[in-house]
């Protein structure tokens, strides 16, 4: 399946900094960049089209379809004054400044842009007497903060809040793929660790998810779920606007990286992150030292770099 998107610039800008961690180190001609998005390969191109290849390019595409609606101005609306229920909601969410300062519970995930190594899903409670303390920390979204840093301030966050995760192994992650795809596995993961924080009834003023699927789409992949958590505020980019997605995002890190330590310690190889060539370069030695059942236990097998490292040998 193909999809192609033209964007505007803002959406250019953010799909740049979406796909940060999963871009490939080539880059097709006239293309801004290219990236591995689960089993969807992303491409966007200096003429400002976004191209969609995959059997999941319909999940990719579709939250950059509405982005596109709202920066470009293109939404549907019943008049000129008047927006669709949806694009008003989302305007209130994008527009919104009360999600830093508050009682909040919120959920990030880390580890589906990496060839080797879990997914981590934590959810955290903060306090609005804790952000302060955060703040201070240099609490952000983790992908702007070193690993370094990361080792350092995440053990500080678990011991002042309250906060759950869940590690999916790429083991029992092959076992499931071919019947959920990686939004599904993500929305899975992220309703049991809000359901789970949520149960002891914190006191919160917002339960925020940093956004990957439609609010539709999120519930739809629940529709077999026995505990459904409702009551979520979705957001674009929400560990820069909510305290909590931003210390779950660092919690999450901290457990990935442990995890990754781990795998590569096993191995007495040093494993790259990302899904990059050089991730191929080292999938190539573990195959060549291990064999390919290995790449079972510590790879998410549906990548490209699957078929790339079998096709080295």
């Amino acid at each position: 399946m193909t999809i192609t998107l033209k964007v505007c610039e803002k959406t250019k800008n953010k799909m740049v900094k979406f796909y940060e961690d999963m871009k490939r180190e080539k880059t097709p001609q006239y293309a801004i960049f290219q990236a591995d998005d689960g089993d969807t390969v992303v491409t966007l191109y200096t003429s400002m089209k976004a191209v969609f290849q995959g059997k999941d390019a319909d999940i990719a595409s579709e939250f950059w379809i509405e982005t596109e609606k709202i920066n470009s101005g293109k939404a549907i609306v019943t008049n000129s004054e008047t927006k669709t229920k949806e694009t008003k909601k989302m305007n209130i969410v994008e527009n919104n400044n009360n999600y830093m300062d508050c009682n909040s519970v919120g959920s990030d995930e880390v580890g589906t842009g990496d060839y080797f190594g879990p997914i981590v899903v934590t959810a955290s409670y903060v306090k609005k007497e804790d952000v302060p303390f955060l703040k201070e920390l240099g609490v952000t979204d983790s992908k702007k903060i070193t690993d370094e840093k990361i080792k350092e301030i995440a053990p500080l966050i678990a011991k002042r809040i309250k906060y759950t995760s869940l590690i999916l192994n790429n083991s029992d992650y092959n076992k499931n793929h071919k019947e959920y795809n990686m939004n599904k596995v993500k929305a899975i993961m992220h309703n049991k660790v809000l359901y789970d924080i949520m149960k002891e009834k914190p006191n919160v003023d917002y339960i925020i998810v940093d956004e990957f699927a439609r609010e539709n789409r999120y519930y739809e992949y629940l529709k077999d779920a026995k505990i459904i958590q409702r009551g979520i505020t979705f957001i674009t980019k929400a560990e820069d606007k909510n305290m909590a997605v931003a210390a779950s995002s660092i919690i999450s890190r901290y457990i990935f990286l442990k995890e990754f330590d781990k795998i590569s310690d096993s191995l007495n190889i040093p494993l790259p992150k990302g899904a990059g060539s050089e991730v191929d370069k080292i999938g190539r030695e573990i195959v060549d030292k291990y064999g390919r059942e290995k790449l079972n236990e510590i790879a998410k097998l549906n990548f490209k770099n699957t078929e790339r490292i079998i096709n080295l040998i």
